[in-house]
């Protein structure tokens, strides 16, 4: 068994693989990961783990990490499944190389674009010959809420809800018709420059609003929320000792 460990903002998500198959999934906050992997190691036999980071974690939590498990850090360093033709790969983010190698492990010979849906909206692209080009960043949907009431004195700050019209008849109907309908016309957009340019073209939806944006795209979308998981296990599997 493996361990999979993707430390957030706030949030820590972590997975158990066995034979190329998520079998348990977990998640909890931040300042409870020693504790929590040390339960996790307790119930399973795992051989060996990978931990990405986009939020910085200490080098005292990670040193403990190191302690109890064979684990593999997630860098711009670390070998990769495919070709990273970014122009300053040092600064591409640990979760949009993972979801590279799951659109180039998963989709071989074809051209993958994955959007994830988190804090912000990210598209990276691979093509047929398992190059990474580069992508796309954009402001998130909760960012996009909070952005209207944060630089207005009077727009409230709603949670995202799916618009009845694209015609707000007040004020909360049309924050939720602008923010939604416009994300999603946003993100369909950015799918057909894409298609007009590569022509045959695979889209992976993930991320934390997988579920909510994936009923107002018109797109046929493959859509899992566990992408970057299942990229880092991708990325683990060409690295790992065992091998």
């Amino acid at each position: 068994m493996y361990l999979i460990i993707d430390v957030g903002n706030t949030r820590v998500k972590a997975a158990v693989f066995e034979k190329d198959i998520l079998k348990k999934f977990f998640v909890f906050n931040k300042e409870e990961i020693f504790s929590e992997i040390e339960k996790i190691l307790k119930k399973y036999s795992i051989k060996q783990g990978i931990i990405s980071a986009v939020a910085k974690l200490s080098e005292e939590k990670l040193k403990q990490l190191h302690k109890i498990i064979n684990l593999i850090e997630l860098n711009n360093d670390t070998n990769v499944p495919f070709i990273n033709n970014y122009e300053t790969p040092k600064t591409l983010g640990v979760d949009r190389i993972a979801l590279a190698a799951y659109a180039v492990c998963n989709f071989s010979n074809k051209n993958v674009l994955v959007i994830d849906a988190g804090t912000c909206i990210t598209f990276d692209f691979v093509n047929s010959e398992g190059q990474y080009l580069g992508g796309a960043i954009s402001p998130g949907l909760k960012m996009r809420y909070q952005s209207l009431n944060n630089y207005t004195s009077k727009l409230p700050l709603l949670t995202s809800k799916e618009p009845n019209s694209f015609i707000g008849t007040n004020t909360q109907e049309s924050i939720h018709s602008g923010i939604v309908n416009g994300i999603s016309r946003e993100i369909d957009g950015v799918i057909t420059q894409y298609k007009n340019k590569f022509g045959d073209l695979t889209v992976l939806l993930t991320g934390g609003d997988t579920k909510f944006l994936v009923k107002q795209l018109k797109n046929d979308i493959f859509a899992n929320p566990n992408l970057v998981l299942e990229g880092l296990y991708q990325i683990l599997t060409y690295n790992r000792a065992d091998d």
